[in-house]
């Protein structure tokens, strides 16, 4: 029977009938996988809002200042077209980072206390990680909805 309210126990079933935790150790590795998938989902939304960002941008080769405006990370001057092999490209990122989220949503929807915390630790860790600089979210603001 599915569980409808928090509960804490090493016995959890994630995703799969198949993925079924019954001793500690396996209660311990699959948190642990929860964690890095959280930290992944975080390293993949930073990369697909830098791509989104830089593919909406149009570097000038004749200005000076297009390196400091651009959010390269090698700060090489590169001349992008708005053509289909980007808009194709950020939307395998963005298909990639919905399917990794809606994952963990589902992960936490077995209501078990320990994958809670676990999933929360990822995403934060990830966003400290790779997402807090600042300097892409101050650009950046698509749109309010977390999953978008």
């Amino acid at each position: 029977m599915m569980h409808m309210t928090f509960y804490w126990s090493r016995n959890v079933t994630l995703l799969f009938d198949s993925w079924k935790t019954n001793s500690w150790l396996s209660y311990i590795l699959s948190l642990a996988i929860c964690i890095i998938f959280s930290i992944f989902y975080q390293y993949m939304e930073d990369k697909r809002v830098r791509f989104k960002l830089l593919a909406s941008t149009k570097t000038k080769t004749d200005s000076p200042s297009d390196t400091t405006t651009s959010p390269l990370l090698l700060n090489k001057k590169i001349k992008i077209g708005g053509g289909c092999g980007e808009r194709l490209m950020g939307s395998v990122l963005f298909g990639v980072n919905s399917a990794i989220g809606y994952f963990l949503m589902l992960s936490i929807m077995s209501f078990n206390g320990g994958v809670f915390v676990a999933i929360v630790v990822g995403l934060s860790v990830g966003y400290f990680l790779f997402r807090s600089g600042g300097e892409i979210d101050d650009q950046v603001v698509d749109n309010p909805c977390a999953c978008a």
